[in-house]
């Protein structure tokens, strides 16, 4: 049985994929991904391919294996703040990314997910308790626990100020 890729347009039969190991991950990758997302994540993923070259099966299982834990998880982090991403959230950013695209406002080759992730924390979703984020815990690698405390000097001056009145 033949099949042709949607993005790039290249036919090979489905034994042959499912016999590459790099290209049955890549398939296990999408199949992994319900309906119409699965649909546009490959569209989005496709924003990788180098204008000369095809994508790789491997790097493509790559891609998706990177935003996949994401999408189970139903939330992305983004300068250290968590957003909520439920699947409308995805779906959001992938139209958002393919939008971009097509005007001509996206640098091609993409090189990571940072951009769909900058989009996704833009979006409103609608039916949410709490759209807002949450700021990560204090903690290693966040940078507010690397800022030092104000000095006593500065609080002490800001005391006074309050007095003043």
């Amino acid at each position: 049985m033949k099949t042709r890729c949607p993005c790039c347009g290249a036919e090979n039969s489905l034994d042959a994929l499912l016999a590459h190991e790099e290209a049955r991950q890549a398939v296990w990758a999408v199949a992994q991904i319900n309906g119409e997302l699965g649909r546009l994540a490959v569209q989005y993923i496709a924003l990788f391919r180098p204008s000369k070259t095809a994508l790789t099966f491997d790097r493509m299982a790559k891609l998706l294996g990177e935003i996949q834990p994401d999408m189970e998880r139903g939330a992305i982090n983004r300068d250290r703040i968590e957003y909520p991403a439920p699947p409308e959230a995805w779906g959001y950013g992938f139209r958002e990314m393919l939008s971009r695209r097509n005007a001509g406002c996206l640098k091609l080759p993409l090189k990571s997910h940072g951009y769909l992730y900058e989009v996704m924390s833009g979006w409103k979703g609608q039916g949410l308790r709490s759209p807002l984020p949450t700021p990560l815990p204090e903690g290693e690698g966040n940078p507010s626990s690397l800022q030092p405390e104000a000095s006593q000097t500065l609080t002490a001056a800001m005391q006074l100020q309050g007095l003043r009145r």
